[in-house]
């Protein structure tokens, strides 16, 4: 792994145990690496509504934002008891709306990077935010 892969990964899988997962007992972690260099992390968050709550990616774009950051330049996510995890479908469009095609996506399990794709990858058709017109 190369160091940047390393230190996301490492955010993620810090996250991952902070996550609150009682209902599905599976703790996900993510951490983002932004234009500025800042690396913002996140667990899934799980509520007695369960599946309500919110995903590691939700998380981490989330404390991104808050920070006042708004562009994702890569993306670590974990999950111990998976070989490789990937976002769902909500999270690749939540994803998309602060990356680019280009975004690296680096898919981990509970060891490390096991396979980098880009965003465009995982949502070849995804919504653009740049494309949608007002309408009226």
């Amino acid at each position: 792994m190369s160091e940047t892969e390393t230190t996301l990964f490492e955010a993620a899988r810090t996250a991952m145990a902070r996550a609150h997962a009682p209902y599905s007992n599976f703790p996900v972690g993510a951490a983002i690496l932004t234009a500025s260099g800042a690396v913002y992390a996140g667990a899934n968050m799980e509520v007695a509504s369960y599946p309500e709550g919110w995903c590691a990616e939700t998380t981490a774009i989330g404390h991104m934002v808050m920070g006042g950051e708004n562009r994702i330049v890569e993306i670590a996510v974990t999950a111990e008891k998976m070989d490789r995890i990937t976002p769902c479908g909500g999270c690749r469009q939540r994803l998309k709306e602060f990356g680019t095609a280009s975004t690296r996506v680096h898919l981990c399990d509970g060891n490390g990077v096991v396979q980098t794709v880009t965003l465009a990858e995982l949502l070849p058709l995804a919504f653009d935010p740049d494309e949608f017109q007002a309408v009226g």
